[in-house]
């Protein structure tokens, strides 16, 4: 699995989103100033929540083009240097399998299929996100979900 190729459909993916919340952001924003949204007596809010859905639908656009643009800004090639850090792709071991993150500058909650493994992408506000950057491979974290303890092991890093 490399870095690269999957950093390339992080950002593919990041596109596409941004394409659709384009769309559905002018669609928002043309049935929040239609003139049939106009309200025709102090309880019609269907006007008021086209508005309320074309901003959040603005904010979805923003937030893709943060996440579009720090991703861009990584450099091209990082080399691992034994170290988990913001850029890599990181396998990790826990008691139910093996699963492959990728520790990004945005966009968490983002999950690729890359040579048939899933990878999900995570950012350093995430509790896993802070618990892994400086990690060895071999070295184990301890994160508490729901009052359960995981562990993880680093197996590899790229």
């Amino acid at each position: 699995m490399s870095n690269a190729q999957v950093r390339c459909l992080i950002v593919e993916r990041l596109e596409s989103d941004l394409q659709v919340a384009r769309t559905a952001l002018a669609a928002a924003h043309e049935a929040a100033t239609h003139s049939e949204s106009k309200a025709e007596n102090k309880y019609d809010t269907r006007g008021l929540e086209a508005a309320y859905l074309a901003d959040g639908q603005r904010r979805r656009v923003h937030e893709i083009e943060l996440a579009l643009a720090a991703f861009r800004q990584l450099p091209a090639e990082l080399a691992p240097q034994g170290r988990v850090r913001v850029g890599m792709l990181v396998q990790l071991a826990q008691e139910d399998g093996e699963r492959w993150v990728f520790l990004g500058p945005d966009g968490a909650g983002m999950k690729i299929r890359w040579d048939d493994a899933d990878v999900l992408v995570i950012s350093p506000r995430s509790p896993l996100g802070q618990l892994l950057p400086g990690r060895c491979i071999g070295d184990e974290v301890e994160l508490r979900v729901e009052g359960r303890v995981q562990v993880f092991e680093v197996l590899a890093i790229r």
